[in-house]
């Protein structure tokens, strides 16, 4: 009996990817690269901000809590998937399923906020730049990013609780590479009103409202900027903003397709390329956007390789 005594399962299988076997090595060698470099770019990216005093500032501190958010949940989500390339059977137990179920909606939840976050530190910077210091102070800062983990962690806990109440009776096959929401809702046996009413609350809280959030900020941003007179100077303010902007678009876009569409529309292939594009290759895009279009890190990354060089 597993968790609470509220299913008969113990334990279910995940069916991965794909069942074509001629697919799982090149699949097992793509996911794996993938990984290695969401780990080297995010990892590298905190351990660059840490050590590069003048990228101690709050748009860094910020981007400093994006890389280990996407270290997080990449981390949670690759390993097992990786797996299930390698093994006739890839079991994973009710706890550990609840457990990746719960970290994943954490980690997600709050890279939501998060970047609804950085997109409020750009506003001060070019809107109220003379203001910038006192509003993103290091304590404001500090609030901000503790504000994100609770709503991550507020989030998470009202899916898991809904989740725990679930019968698992059915089949325990997950046709999904890891436990999320909806393949774990599709073996249930008791009624889950409860948890696509959840489900549609937080989905709508965590995207569309940070996707408000950051629309109104880039709203001011861009009314701003128009309002520069010099061509250079228009030319920086948005050079500012576009890495940032293009991470928002990868990463909302791949989440509301998943999560924001009527079940009967979404086949089960499309829910997994949705879910591989946001739990795999966006953590392993943002460390390359922040740093191939921001010269901040550009400077950063020579000077540590020249001092390498010198030594």
């Amino acid at each position: 009996m597993a968790a609470g005594n509220h299913s008969t399962v113990t334990e279910f299988i995940l069916a991965g990817l794909t069942d074509k076997t001629e697919l799982q090595l090149p699949l097992l060698l793509f996911f794996l690269g993938v990984y290695v470099v969401t780990v080297v770019g995010n990892l590298g990216m905190i351990t660059l901000i840490v050590f590069s005093s003048h990228l101690h500032t709050p748009m860094y501190y910020f981007l400093s809590s994006l890389s280990f958010i996407d270290f997080c949940y990449s981390t949670v989500i690759a390993p097992k998937m990786l797996v299930n390339f390698v093994t006739e059977k890839n079991t994973i137990s009710y706890p550990e399923c609840m457990t990746q179920l719960y970290l994943f909606a954490f980690f997600i939840i709050s890279e939501c906020h998060m970047l609804a976050v950085m997109a409020y530190d750009r506003y001060v910077a070019i809107c109220n730049p003379l203001l910038y210091n006192v509003t993103m102070s290091y304590e404001v800062c500090s609030w901000f990013v503790v504000a994100v983990y609770m709503m991550g962690l507020i989030g998470a806990t009202a899916h898991i609780v809904c989740m725990l109440r679930v019968v698992f009776c059915k089949a325990k096959i997950i046709n999904h590479y890891f436990c999320d929401l909806f393949p774990l809702l599709e073996l249930s046996c008791s009624s889950t009103y409860i948890n696509e009413v959840v489900i549609l609350f937080f989905s709508v809280f965590n995207i569309l409202a940070p996707v408000l959030a950051i629309f109104g900020s880039y709203v001011s941003i861009i009314a701003s900027i128009l309002r520069i007179s010099s061509t250079e100077g228009r030319s920086k303010a948005f050079s500012t903003c576009s890495s940032h902007v293009l991470a928002v678009t990868i990463f909302y876009g791949s989440a509301a397709f998943m999560y924001l569409q009527p079940s009967n529309v979404s086949s089960v292939n499309q829910a997994k390329v949705s879910s591989v594009f946001y739990t795999t290759i966006v953590p392993m895009l943002n460390p390359l956007i922040y740093s191939l279009r921001n010269k901040d890190v550009k400077v950063a990354i020579n000077k540590i390789i020249e001092k390498r060089l010198f030594c």
